[in-house]
């Protein structure tokens, strides 16, 4: 029997190929998400790529009768992907109040849904931020919690303990926690990626669309960290395999392969690559130079974090198919076929609001 899957935010960056994998791999698809900041050509190239076309429900997850309205439309959801949520980190020191309302609202309204229809499975879109500046790395499961570097990692902080909590007074439902480092690169289709709607927060788009000629310069925040060349080290991964890493998770639950009702992942390559190190292994792969500069300490940056992501490739069987040479030339690759595009794909013209 085919599982519908309902995928919160699938509109999205990571959204949109979770998509396409899970018809990949055979499930059902819904989806929920009001294009605040996405765009539905998301969907369509999600279409494009499966042949399928996935409904979207334009609603706002803060409105809990609007989210509602979903479940009582839909009787057989057997598990929900919750991607939808702010989180550019620079934002979220601006207008913490935003962040603390969308994100954490929208949860709520999620987790009140799963109760009252007995939804039995849940994956929740985690991050990294959530072990702060951590005094070890890489980074464990079993990793504390330090104080968020951002408004925006509270907020994950927050998503984790109020499902916890959920977890513990409700044995009906099982739940994944999925940590993404940084999620980067594009379908090598070229059909979706990630297209900020505004001047991008990571690092990978503001690459290309410096490359391509979007953004005159970029800035490199800080060289004087305790790195190995004084910029921050981050883990990226690419949104591919940190796509298939949702399915599988569907697939851990459904197979009530999980020892708890809420369990953690760590979702990184393991590697840990520095930001001036990001830029020249995109000059290498592409041959395309980079006009940079070195600028300030940006608030909210963690020093250095990357992931130990045993517990993955164990539990889950994920095995990370795509290097950084993948993720810097896809990401080129889609960043040109928007140029090429009329009105780059004319996707903001596509949103609802």
């Amino acid at each position: 029997m085919i599982k519908k899957i309902l995928v919160t935010g699938g509109s999205g960056y990571i959204g949109s190929h979770t998509l396409v994998d899970l018809i990949e791999h055979g499930f059902e698809v819904i989806s929920a998400d009001n294009n605040s900041r996405s765009t539905i050509g998301m969907l369509e190239g999600v279409e494009k790529i499966t042949g399928v076309k996935v409904k979207n429900y334009n609603v706002d997850l803060c409105n809990f009768d609007e989210t509602r309205a979903i479940f009582e439309e839909n009787n057989n959801i057997e598990g929900i992907i919750h991607f939808a949520a702010y989180k550019a980190v620079g934002e979220s020191v601006e207008k913490p109040l935003l962040y603390f309302h969308n994100n954490m609202g929208s949860l709520v309204n999620i987790l009140r849904c799963i109760e009252e229809f007995k939804i039995p499975n849940f994956v929740f879109s985690s991050s990294c931020t959530v072990y702060g500046n951590p005094d070890a790395i890489p980074v464990t499961e079993d990793t504390p919690r330090k104080n968020a570097e951002s408004p925006y990692g509270l907020t994950k902080q927050m998503g984790e303990q109020m499902i916890e909590a959920f977890a513990a007074s409700n044995a009906t439902t099982n739940s994944v926690l999925l940590r993404y480092f940084n999620p980067a690169g594009a379908h090598a289709s070229a059909l979706i990626g990630e297209l900020p709607i505004d001047r991008p927060q990571n690092l990978t788009p503001v690459i290309t669309q410096t490359a391509i000629g979007k953004i005159p310069q970029l800035t490199v925040f800080g060289n004087d960290y305790p790195t190995r060349d004084g910029s921050c080290i981050r883990d990226l991964i690419h949104v591919c395999d940190l796509a298939h890493a949702h399915t599988l998770s569907i697939r851990f639950l459904l197979n009530k392969k999980n020892k708890t009702n809420c369990e953690v992942f760590n979702l990184g390559s393991g590697d840990g690559i520095t930001v001036l190190e990001s830029i020249r292994a995109f000059e290498e792969s592409t041959g395309v130079p980079l006009n940079y500069t070195i600028g300030e300490r940006r608030p909210g940056d963690v020093v250095a974090i990357y992931a130990n992501n045993d517990k993955a490739r164990t539990a889950l069987g994920w095995v990370p198919q795509f290097g950084l040479k993948d993720i810097m030339t896809s990401a080129w690759k889609w960043e040109q076929y928007i140029q090429n595009q009329p009105k780059h794909l004319d996707l903001r013209a596509h949103r609802l609001n």
